[in-house]
């Protein structure tokens, strides 16, 4: 559209998505503009020439570039712009009319990088600790971040993660200046071409704060023109976060003003891939230059990006042959990082057995007599092993969980992990087995049911389970579906005296006013779009609930106290209302336009765990009121909360 405006006599648009296209459909004829412009429901790459247009064209305008510029497959489609549907570029020295020549917007990008100590990154990408709630960690089982291990598997797989660094909880801490990765010429088609037969390139950068080595963090600027262009830096306010390379498999983190960070960039699969990224101490690089100086075959130290390439591997450790890595989603990783999470399932663990059968309990003692208690577990003890029934435990937690193993600390239990992967199952046999259990101890549930819909059922047909641990929370902040049912079934299926974790769970809430919220919401009137009407027909597709928040970080200010909003039963259905209000006093004079909600996971009436805590491994979310509502100090608004199957709405009675 802003091309028909500017005077182009032909504009061709395409788009894949069957529901975009009928959008784009439905917004030019809105704008009256459906008969200067075809749109095709289709790939660029398979646009021919005459079949789908008549000849070839002046200009191609993309914005197909993600955070990490390559990932939606700029390269690909422009080498085919150029090969197939754009006219020849205009050579240095030519003159002549712009519409005899191709040219692509945007003209070019450069790549821009920053080496930052991040503790979020972190607590996602990198585990830790080596104890959690009295297991002990080997160290010959490695977890690694996803996309850290694409690098290695060579899969399809981005090989950064997103964030918007800006508004990262905790902040981060540059530890290099800002450096240049690469420049792309979208205009030359020899150097598009042989982006993907590029060697990577070597990069060293001086460290100016000493700190803690996390990630690399990656920006751009699109160069649109000669005149124009757009960046993403954590700076800016984009619609584009930052991409981030979390640094792993180091002996060492820390690094000092004066050291270097030295890595490799390429985009060999059309991916930006920042490889190999390692830490040179000052005082290691002075060594080994005067290692070098004393050789009479040394090159020319000229080339301080030879240099750097030749010592990488100085601080690269090979993986033993013994290790097993487990590779985890990075909500999987913060989760083992969450030691309140660990610790306060043992203790209710704890405290459901021993009110089952004391005599069968393991005497909780210090982390220096934690061998005694680990033998303890397995019924390892001086005495005849017990010849009674276990306790049975049953873990349904998604992703991979280490609670099965801690339950099989407490005694006479006998824990089933309904974990899925192999590598997953590998690395917890391997956890249990330098924690001192026999290996017949930890079970994985999946492999002794012929349905895996079919989860929840007896763990014998003449025996019954004493634990039954449900994933209530998904990650994103949401309740999970048909939590409620599987609830049901699991009260079935629980001895007498047995429990559901979580027995119950709180949902609180607070009013808030969030300008961010709104936009990131719905397209707001004509003005952002410069007078095209574009917003009604884009916000048919907006939702109601924002997920994946972080509640700590977001631009918002609060008008309310936080108000429990719900009571979900696990334990005890008939507790639970369908239907609520809730009176919320205002605090502050303001707009309301969202209203954010986490929960309180209680195992029982002692522990609880937070999904908006420091160490949570969940997000929050949030509802982002359709029509802002104006309120003074001191005012009350009604909430009503409604639960149905799972789903929860939260309207605001005026």
């Amino acid at each position: 559209m802003f091309a028909k405006k500017a005077g182009a006599d032909s504009v061709y648009a395409c788009e894949l998505s069957k529901t975009m296209y009928e959008l784009a459909c439905d917004v030019v004829a809105a704008n009256k503009m459906e008969t200067g412009i075809k749109l095709l429901h289709m790939k660029s790459l398979d646009i021919e020439i005459p079949k789908h247009i008549p000849e070839r064209v002046s200009l191609v305008v993309t914005e197909t570039v993600d955070a990490g510029v390559f990932g939606e497959g700029i390269v690909e489609s422009l080498i085919h712009a150029w090969e197939h549907l754009l006219l020849q570029p205009k050579t240095k020295g030519e003159n002549g009319d712009c519409g005899q020549y191709g040219k692509v917007i945007p003209a070019s990008v450069v790549i821009f990088g920053m080496a930052v100590e991040c503790a979020e990154i972190r607590r996602h990408h990198r585990v830790g600790t080596k104890d959690i709630a009295g297991i002990h960690l080997p160290s010959n089982v490695k977890f690694q971040s996803l996309a850290y291990s694409s690098v290695d598997t060579g899969e399809a797989v981005e090989p950064y993660t997103t964030e918007k660094m800006s508004r990262i909880p905790g902040g981060y801490l540059p530890l290099t200046d800002c450096f240049e990765i690469m420049k792309v010429d979208f205009n030359s088609l020899q150097e598009l071409k042989s982006l993907a037969a590029k060697e990577p390139c070597p990069l060293s950068v001086p460290a100016v704060k000493e700190g803690t080595l996390d990630a690399v963090m990656v920006w751009f600027v699109l160069q649109l023109d000669d005149e124009h262009s757009l960046s993403t830096s954590p700076g800016e306010e984009t619609c584009w976060e930052q991409a981030v390379y979390p640094v792993q498999a180091l002996a060492d983190y820390r690094i000092k003003s004066g050291d270097r960070v030295t890595m490799e960039a390429s985009c060999q699969d059309c991916y930006l891939r920042i490889q190999n990224i390692n830490i040179l101490h000052l005082e290691h690089e002075m060594e080994v230059i005067n290692n070098f100086t004393k050789s009479k075959d040394l090159l020319s130290l000229g080339n301080e990006a030879e240099l750097c390439s030749a010592l990488a591997n100085l601080q690269t450790s090979r993986a033993d042959a013994l290790e097993q890595t487990c590779v985890l989603e990075p909500t999987e990783i913060a989760l083992l990082n969450n030691i309140p999470y660990h610790e306060g399932f043992r203790t209710a663990m704890r405290t459901v057995l021993s009110s089952l059968a004391p005599e069968k309990l393991c005497q909780p003692v210090h982390t220096h007599c934690q061998d005694i208690e680990m033998n303890c577990g397995s019924g390892q003890t001086g005495t005849t092993p017990s010849t009674s029934d276990p306790f049975y435990v049953l873990d349904v937690s998604e992703g991979f969980s280490l609670l099965p193993v801690i339950a099989g600390t407490l005694g006479e239990v006998k824990p089933y992990s309904s974990v899925e992967k192999d590598q997953h199952c590998i690395a917890l046999d391997l956890i249990s087995e330098a924690n001192h259990f026999p290996k017949e101890t930890l079970e994985f549930w999946l492999r002794h049911i012929e349905d895996e819909a079919a989860v929840l059922q007896r763990p014998k047909s003449d025996k019954l389970w004493s634990i039954i641990i449900l994933d209530v929370i998904e990650p994103s902040g949401l309740i999970q579906q048909e939590i409620m049912e599987k609830a049901a079934i699991s009260r079935c299926l629980l001895q007498s005296g047995g429990k559901i974790f979580p027995q119950y769970v709180l949902m609180f809430g607070m009013l808030v006013e969030s300008q961010t919220l709104v936009e990131e919401s719905a397209v707001q009137g004509t003005e952002h779009t410069l007078g095209l009407n574009i917003a009604p027909f884009i916000n048919q597709f907006q939702v109601p609930i924002r997920v994946f928040l972080d509640l700590s970080s977001l631009p918002c200010v609060p008008l309310s106290q936080p108000v429990e909003l719900l009571r979900l039963d696990l334990m005890t259905p008939y507790l639970n209302t369908s239907d609520r209000e809730v009176k919320v006093r205002i605090c502050r004079s303001g707009r309301v336009t969202a209203v954010p909600f986490w929960f309180h996971l209680c195992l029982d009436d002692e522990v609880r765990l937070d999904t908006s805590g420091e160490a949570s491994h969940w997000k929050q979310a949030a509802v982002v009121l359709d029509n802002p509502i104006r309120v003074n100090e001191g005012e009350e608004l009604v909430l009503s909360v409604q639960h149905h199957k799972s789903n929860v709405s939260i309207t605001v009675k005026q």
